[in-house]
């Protein structure tokens, strides 16, 4: 299947950031774009913001002055919908409302040739019920971009139970000429990426809510142990607390309440104050002039061990111990069932989701503490630490020094289960494997979304491959066992998984 002609002028509806950033990444491939807007300002404010991109561009080199000339010449904005008649692909980024979307649409089907394509942007809307009560349902798919459009890589394209496959494998192939990584995906609340992602937020306010830790520390070992580029409080102070609640509550309301999907009150809260990010000047963090974030809470400098010893196999940890070899520390190692570290009487093991407290009432014993998982432990700067109520205060200065050994930071939080980091991962993962499960995409169409879309670290299930999906599910059944919370279930395919050993990726 072909993509859209160059020479096929495409139509943007909606002249917001989204709208303007689309028509510009039509226009860079060649195609005449016309660009509509109710409000003339918007579409004024667009054009601006659209030369303002390729102005820098050719500061930095990337495109030379008549590039950019032909990229805004190719831009034409028009006053009315009726002058889009020529488009063959018309893409509507306006208000996430399904009632002026489908009236858009139904006005342009009296006015566009019968072949012409419409695609939504919607972030959360079914394109299966977008499409219903048009006269020609096959011709409706999503086509959603992220932002800045220029700038991200990933368009999912969705295909309701109506759209014709035929052009959504146009969209797919028209994205990939815009220089794009299109997935395919089939219709439903949040597509890929808003409806794995949710973990990421609402796990974090969960743990905020639960006093696990303070929002700079948690945000510092996403970004230090976990290797995303911004911890859950900077991304929903990016995006607008607001619209993540927004996002939130429809997509609880669109799995039908599903606990998994469940708000949180503290979010609630924070936008009825109109703490709503960095938009208003305060949200999770304070954007004032003049103010600083509070560092994270960072245990002080302990004195390295003069001796560890390893038992059985740390699983994700075993690179620890090559830190610490190269640190000079002396490492002794011991057969056992469970992967775990001794430094002078006191144990320091990953976390399997139980509580520390709970594992130092039984064999291990009370100077227990427990570690978070790392993206990479080569490379981490920070990681996790919960202490069992139990424990002897020389725990925690044993498990600070022996990870300031290895040139980690430590922040110690309270006791919780599964941590910070091994929780929001493993419940990224059992969203992608409900999704998978789900017929929405294939494992690596998951991965591909979450990656380009969100500039994850790993992609979910590259994640569940390389934890084990046994180890997942440990973690998930302690979760469920502890809260009573239908939120932390294992699919049946992780459990599949975990049983079989294979990999989601051949």
């Amino acid at each position: 299947m072909a993509a859209l002609s160059p020479t096929s002028p495409v139509a943007l509806i909606g002249a917001g950031t989204m709208g303007a950033g689309i028509a510009q990444v039509a226009a860079t491939a060649g195609h005449p774009v016309l660009l509509y807007d109710a409000d003339i300002d918007a579409i004024k404010r667009a054009l601006d913001a659209v030369t303002g991109h390729l102005n820098r561009a050719i500061e930095k080199g990337r495109m030379d002055a008549g590039e950019a000339e032909a990229i805004r010449t190719r831009i034409a904005p028009v006053a009315t919908l009726e002058e889009l008649a020529p488009a063959g692909l018309v893409i509507e980024a306006v208000v996430e409302n399904a009632e002026i979307k489908v009236g858009l649409f139904k006005q342009l089907e009296e006015i566009l040739d019968a072949n012409a394509i419409l695609a939504s942007n919607t972030s959360s809307l079914s394109i299966t019920e977008l499409a219903a009560p048009l006269a020609r349902p096959p011709r409706l798919a999503g086509m959603h971009f992220f932002n800045p459009a220029p700038v991200m890589a990933l368009v999912e394209v969705i295909q309701g139970l109506e759209t014709d496959p035929a052009i959504a494998a146009i969209l797919v192939d028209t994205a990939a000429a815009w220089g794009k990584s299109p997935v395919l995906c089939k219709s439903s609340p949040g597509s890929i990426v808003n409806r794995i992602a949710r973990p990421f937020n609402n796990e974090a306010i969960r743990l905020l809510d639960e006093g696990a830790t303070d929002v700079f520390t948690l945000d510092a070992v996403m970004r230090e142990a976990g290797g995303f580029r911004m911890g859950p409080g900077q991304l929903m102070d990016l995006v607008g607390v607001d619209l993540n609640w927004d996002v939130a509550n429809a997509m609880h309301d669109s799995f039908f309440k599903d606990p998994r999907f469940r708000p949180s009150r503290i979010q609630a809260e924070m936008v009825a104050a109109g703490h709503h990010g960095r938009k208003t000047g305060r949200g999770w963090y304070d954007y004032a002039e003049g103010a600083e974030a509070p560092a994270p809470q960072t245990a002080p400098q302990a004195d390295p061990p003069s001796k560890v010893t390893v038992r059985g196999d740390l699983g994700p940890a075993n690179a620890l111990i090559d830190r610490l070899e190269a640190a000079g520390v002396k490492i002794a190692r011991t057969d056992g069932p469970e992967g775990h570290l001794r430094i002078d009487g006191h144990i320091l093991a990953p976390t399997d989701g139980r509580m520390a407290t709970e594992r130092a009432a039984g064999p291990e014993g009370p100077d227990l503490a427990l570690f978070d998982l790392a993206l990479d432990f080569g490379v981490a700067t920070r990681i996790a630490v919960a202490v069992a109520d139990q424990a002897n205060p020389a725990t925690r200065t044993a498990t600070a020094g022996l990870f300031q050994a290895a040139g980690i930071a430590v922040s110690f939080i309270d006791d919780t289960p599964a941590l910070l980091l091994t929780r929001t991962v493993c419940l990224l993962t059992n969203f992608a494997t409900d999704a998978m499960m789900q017929g929405v995409t294939d494992a690596a169409g998951i991965d591909t979304a979450m990656l380009k879309g969100l500039n994850y670290p790993r992609g979910p299930l590259a994640w569940a491959d390389a934890l084990g999906a046994a180890r997942i599910v440990t973690v998930l059944d302690n979760l469920q066992r502890l809260y009573g919370d239908d939120r932390y279930r294992a699919t049946p395919l992780m459990r599949r998984h975990g049983w079989s050993g294979r990999p989601f990726h051949d």
